[in-house]
C-alpha cells in the first residue's frame, strides 16, 4: 500500500505532549514537597530524590525523541519480540532480583534500580494490539479469546511471582479494552459482581438479621434479582423475567408473614428460590435449545460457588498483610498504627491542607516524615497538604482530561493495532490513577502502585513515557497510508 510522508513534529499531538509537560513538572514540585529536608544541599542536587527526578525526567526526554523518529510500523512489526523480550526479563528478575521489602521486582545494576513490570505494561498492550488486529480476528472465537488472555495473564502471572500483587493487578485493565473490541458485558458484569458479592459477605459475614445471616443472604438476594435483568437484556423475554420476580417476592413476603410467629431464616427461602430458578432456566434452555439461559443459570451457580469460596480464599490464599488491609479498608478492623497507618496519616495530610493548602514546603505532616511511602505510593497526600482541595481538584481534572484525550486520539486511529494499543494506554493510565487516589483517600485496599508521572522512580516515569509516546508516534502517522 502507498504511503505519503509525514512530518513527525507537526502531526503528533501537542495538547497531549502539553498534559505530559505539565503533568511532570507538577509531579517534580510535589516530590520536592515531599522529600524535602531542612539539611537538604539543594532540590537540584542528584543525592537527593527531587534533582533524581529530574535527570529521569531529562533522560526520558532522550527516550521521546527516540520514540517519534523511529517508523510507526516498527512498533507493529516487532510487537511480539518486545513482548517475548518482556516475558524473559520478568521470568530473570524472580531469581535474580533482591529481596527488597518482601519484593523480588528490582533489577539492582550497580547505583541504578529499573523494575521490569513497569515497561511490561507497553510489551502487553504492543501484543494485544498486534493479536487482535490480525485478519479475521473477533473475540467471538473462543480460540482467540483464549489466546488473548494468555498474553494478558502471564505477564501478571510472573508479576505475582514476584510479590508485586499491584502492579499485577493494572494488567486487569485489559479488559476495558476487550470490551471496547466486542467483549460481552457479560464478563464485566461477572467481574463486577464479584467485587461486590466480596465485599458485601465479608463486611457483613458476622451481622445477623435474626437468625439469618445477613452477609450470605444479600448476596443470594442480589443474584436474584440481578438473573432476571439478565433475562430481559440477553432474551427480552417479559414473560421469564415477571415469572422470577414474582416468585421471588411472593416467597420472601410469605416468609415475612410467617416470621411474626416463628423466626424465619430467610437465607433457606434464599437457596430454595436459587434452586428453583436454576432448574427453571436450565429446563428453558433445553426446551428451545437457547444458550443464553444456560449462561444465565450459570452466572448463577457461580455466584453461589464464589460466595462459599470468599472465606478460603480470604483465610488461605491472601498473605496477612493483604487481609489486614482489606479488613481495615472495609471498617473491619481499626489498626491505626499498623496497616491502617499509611492511610490515616494521609488523609490528615489531605484534610490539613483545607481549601488552598498550606503552601510549597509547608506541609507538616510531609515535612516531619508521618506518611510513609510519601513521594512514591502515597505523593497524592502531598499534593493536597500543599495545595489544598484546589491543588487537588486540579491534579484530578487534569488527569481527567488527559484520559479523554487518549480515547479521543484512540478513536480517530485508522488501524485496529493503532486503536487497540491507544485503547490499553487510557485503561492503564485509568486504572492507576483510580486506584492510586483511591487508595490515598481510604477508598480501596492499599495495593501500592504509583501515580503516573507524579510518584518518584525512574522505572515508572520511564515506562509510562514510553507507553504514552508510542502511541502517540502512532497517531502522528496515522495519514500515512493514501
Amino acid at each position: 500500500m502507498p504511503y505519503r510522508k509525514i512530518d513527525t513534529w507537526r502531526s503528533v499531538d501537542w495538547f497531549t505532549i502539553a498534559l505530559y509537560v505539565i503533568m511532570i513538572i507538577m509531579g517534580w514540585i510535589s516530590i520536592c514537597g515531599a522529600s524535602y529536608e531542612f539539611d537538604n544541599t539543594g532540590l537540584f542536587s542528584l543525592d537527593g530524590r527531587a534533582g533524581s527526578q529530574l535527570m529521569w525526567a531529562g533522560m526520558a526526554v532522550g527516550l521521546i525523541f527516540v520514540i517519534l523518529m523511529l517508523e510507526s510500523d516498527f512498533y507493529d512489526i516487532f510487537a511480539y519480540v518486545f513482548y517475548i523480550g518482556m516475558i524473559l526479563l520478568l521470568i530473570a528478575t524472580i531469581f535474580l532480583a533482591p529481596d527488597i521489602k518482601g519484593s523480588r521486582s528490582w533489577l539492582v545494576l550497580g547505583p541504578i534500580r529499573l523494575q521490569p513490570a513497569e515497561f511490561a505494561k507497553f510489551a502487553t498492550a504492543l501484543a494485544v494490539a498486534k493479536l487482535m488486529s490480525s485478519y479475521g480476528f473477533t473475540l467471538s472465537n473462543v480460540r482467540n479469546f483464549a489466546l488473548t488472555l494468555g498474553l494478558i495473564l502471564l505477564p501478571m502471572l510472573l508479576i505475582m511471582m514476584q510479590k508485586e500483587t499491584g502492579s499485577a493487578l493494572v494488567y486487569l485493565a485489559f479488559f476495558l479494552v476487550l470490551y471496547r473490541e466486542g467483549m460481552s458485558g457479560y464478563f464485566l458484569l461477572t467481574g463486577v459482581c464479584a467485587v461486590v458479592f466480596f465485599v458485601t459477605s465479608m463486611k457483613f459475614s458476622d451481622v445477623l438479621w435474626g437468625i439469618t445471616p445477613l452477609g450470605q443472604f444479600l448476596v443470594f438476594l442480589m443474584v436474584l434479582l440481578i438473573t432476571p435483568f439478565l433475562v430481559q437484556v440477553l432474551r427480552r423475554d417479559g414473560l421469564v423475567v415477571k415469572v422470577i420476580l414474582i416468585t421471588v417476592g411472593t416467597a420472601f413476603l410469605i416468609g415475612y408473614l410467617v416470621n411474626f410467629f416463628i423466626p424465619v431464616n430467610f437465607l433457606w427461602i434464599a437457596w430454595g428460590l436459587m434452586a428453583a430458578l436454576v432448574i427453571y432456566l436450565v429446563y428453558l434452555s433445553l426446551r428451545g435449545w437457547v444458550l443464553q439461559y444456560a449462561m444465565i443459570a450459570l452466572f448463577a451457580v457461580g455466584s453461589v460457588g464464589f460466595l462459599y469460596s470468599v472465606d478460603y480464599v480470604f483465610d488461605e490464599i491472601m498473605e496477612p498483610h493483604q487481609q489486614i488491609r482489606i479488613k481495615v479498608s472495609l471498617g473491619l478492623e481499626d489498626d491505626p498504627s499498623g496497616a491502617g497507618y499509611n492511610v490515616n496519616q494521609s488523609k490528615i495530610a489531605i484534610g490539613s491542607g483545607g481549601f488552598s493548602g498550606k503552601g510549597f514546603l509547608n506541609g507538616t505532616q510531609t515535612k516531619l516524615k508521618y506518611v510513609p511511602e510519601q513521594d512514591t505510593d502515597f505523593i497524592f497526600c502531598t499534593v493536597g497538604e500543599e495545595q489544598g482541595f484546589v491543588g487537588a481538584a486540579l491534579v484530578v481534572i487534569l488527569f481527567g482530561v488527559f484520559i479523554l484525550r487518549l480515547i479521543t486520539l484512540a478513536e480517530r486511529q485508522h488501524g485496529t493495532f493503532q486503536r487497540i494499543y491507544g485503547y490499553s494506554v487510557a485503561s492503564i493510565f485509568f486504572f492507576h490513577v483510580a486506584i492510586n487516589i483511591g487508595m490515598v483517600t481510604g477508598l480501596t485496599p492499599v495495593i501500592g502502585i504509583p501515580l503516573p508521572f507524579f510518584s518518584y522512580g525512574g522505572s515508572s516515569l520511564w515506562g509510562f513515557t514510553i507507553l504514552l509516546f508510542i502511541f502517540l508516534r502512532m497517531d502522528a502517522a496515522r495519514n500515512e497510508r493514501l
